[in-house]
Parts: C-alpha cells; structure tokens; sequence
C-alpha cells in the first residue's frame, strides 16, 4: 500500500514537471493568440491563464501523441466564446448624468486610463487598425485569421483546435479575410 502512494506521487511530480515545461514553452504564444481574440492586455492575460488552469485541470486526459498547443487552441476558444457569453449587455449612460448613492447624488468620474510609457510604446507597436479591424469581424472568422495569418497553423490544427471540418476552416478563413480587407480598406478610404 506503501509503495503503491509513493509510485502515484512520482507520477504526479513528473506530471507536473511535464506540464510546467509545456506553459514555459507556450505561454508567449498563448498570450498573443488571446490579445488578438479579445484586443486589450486584461482579457488576453485572462483568457490565457484560465486555458492553462482548464489544461492543467484536465492534463490526464491530454493525448500525449497530439501537439499541445492545438489542444491549447482548443480550449483557449472554448475560454473565449465563455467570457463572451458572460459579458453583459452594455449600458449606455451620459457622463454628464448624476448617479444615485446613499449620501443622494454624485458625479462621475472617469479615472485616467492612459498607459505609462511601456504600454504607449506598446500601443504605438501594435497596428491599432488591425486589431479595430480584427475585433470588428465575427468570432469564427477572427479565430480562423488568426490561428492562420497570425500563429501559422495548419488547416488541420486550425479544424482542430476549432472543433470543424476543414472545409469549414476554408470557409471562415476566406470570409475572415475578405472581411478584414473590407475594414481595412473603408479605414484608408475615410483617411484619405
């Protein structure tokens, strides 16, 4: 009994050092896909962190013989169309409009959100066009762009990791693309 408790906590340390080893390589790459599917630094660290908990949660389940990071890609989407679904409706509200407390009525303020000089450089590196562009696209069509143009994954790994066909995948990345290049060029249009 003994050896049986000392043998299941070998293969539990060796399983954490595998999966430990497998953030460190794919974190990087994990949190850029999420900055492309949500668009701001918040949400794609958010995004990414619960993809590793959800991937860590269910490691054992892992097929070892399959590339991880599809798997990864897999369930990062699954994180994403989550926190979308739990968004709440937006409410529009004046900012000239009091707001009701206990103590009777007060003013909005609006905190100063400018970065600081890392995220203005940050932001000056980041085409700000292409990512308003991206954001504009549906889902589907904004994970096949970037899973393809952006992270350079296979059809197959793109099918994957979005749980479709490949034709499907051919599909979305087609009409991703053509709808981006319709932003894009209604955004040089207006500039001109």
């Amino acid at each position: 009994m003994e050896l049986t408790k000392t043998a299941a906590s070998v293969v539990e340390r060796e399983e954490r050092q595998a999966f430990d080893r497998l953030v460190e390589r794919y974190y990087k790459q994990a949190y850029n896909i999420a900055y492309r599917m949500a668009g701001n630094h918040a949400d794609a660290e958010d995004i990414a962190q619960e993809a590793f908990i959800r991937a860590y949660r269910f490691f054992g389940q892992y097929k070892r013989e399959l590339p991880f990071d599809s798997w990864l890609y897999k369930i990062m989407s699954n994180v994403f169309v989550d926190m979308l679904r739990r968004r709440p409706k937006a409410q529009i509200r004046s900012l000239d409009q009091p707001i009701a407390t206990e103590d009777g009525e007060a003013l909005l303020e609006i905190a100063d959100t400018s970065g600081g000089p890392e995220e203005t450089i940050l932001d000056q590196e980041m085409d700000g066009r292409i990512q308003t562009a991206l954001n504009s696209i549906p889902k589907d069509f904004r994970l096949a762009v970037i899973y393809a143009d952006i992270e350079g994954l296979s059809y197959e790994e793109i099918a994957d990791a979005m749980s479709c066909s490949i034709g499907t995948v051919r599909s979305r990345l087609h009409r991703g693309r053509k709808q981006l290049r319709n932003r894009l060029k209604a955004y040089t249009a207006q500039r001109e």
